[in-house]
């Protein structure tokens, strides 16, 4: 891939090896089409268990609040090591991310010092975004009663490891908008910089003539800041899922 950016017919063909590899892992990710459009996105949903603060540590820019609560995230006990590299990924993202880092799945439960332990569900949605050539990430969560979690609680169950770098990083900050296909309020990481901080990978990728999947690296960089995990089994089906596809997702 010679250019940064994204065509968009480029982007339905990875979000194609995607599935194909997901459905292989049974790892959950669908392809939901618009009615009445020819447009869709890419779907996954998981169960969380973590404990919401009621007195929120980030405000509404991502800044850090006067409250002397603090969440961390507890994996188990085989899992420690797993936590340990994501915080390297993202800590060193032109070094490890360069590299197409895709670390293993991590059902953690993120815990906060004030609040009540609940089950939460996550819905993400993985779009193309025309202004600026690239995959977008939109995300919502709520408890089983159907309950949505605020601005201030979605900041609240980030991970310690990736609080800093995500306020002051390509990755900006988490704002909530209008869902471009489904017009519901849904949270996302912007855009923005997405070409900024994949450029070094796709430049390796070439340098080192690696088949490379754009929303499947790009994934395994953006996702664990907002508790989305890529398991590391899809590094094995790397060449795979980056040979040519015919069909796009139907």
């Amino acid at each position: 891939m010679s250019s940064c950016l994204l065509e968009e017919v480029t982007f339905h063909r990875c979000c194609q090896m995607l599935l194909q590899q997901s459905e292989q892992l049974r790892d959950g990710w669908s392809w939901e089409p618009v009615q009445g459009s020819q447009e869709g996105y890419l779907r996954k949903t998981a169960l969380k268990s973590a404990v919401i603060s009621s007195n929120p540590v980030w405000d509404l820019q991502g800044s850090i609040s006067d409250s002397g609560s603090h969440t961390s995230c507890h994996s188990g006990p085989d899992e420690q090591g797993e936590e340990k590299d994501q915080s390297v990924l993202v800590a060193s993202v032109d070094a490890d991310a360069t590299n197409g880092a895709i670390h293993d799945d991590n059902d953690g439960v993120c815990m906060v010092s004030e609040g009540s332990s609940q089950v939460l569900q996550y819905e993400y949605h993985i779009m193309y975004s025309c202004s600026y050539s690239t995959p977008v990430l939109y995300f919502r969560a709520s408890t089983l009663e159907g309950r949505s979690l605020s601005l201030e609680e979605m900041w609240n169950s980030v991970h310690p490891n990736f609080r800093l770098r995500l306020q002051n990083s390509p990755f900006t900050t988490i704002t909530q908008q209008e869902h471009p296909l489904l017009g519901q309020p849904f949270f996302m990481l912007h855009p923005c910089r997405t070409e900024e901080f994949m450029r070094p990978v796709l430049q390796a990728a070439q340098d080192q003539h690696r088949p490379l999947n754009y929303v499947l690296t790009w994934l395994s960089v953006v996702g664990p800041l907002v508790g989305l995990d890529v398991p590391l089994k899809y590094c094995t089906q790397l060449h795979l899922a980056a040979s040519p596809s015919r069909t796009e997702p139907d």
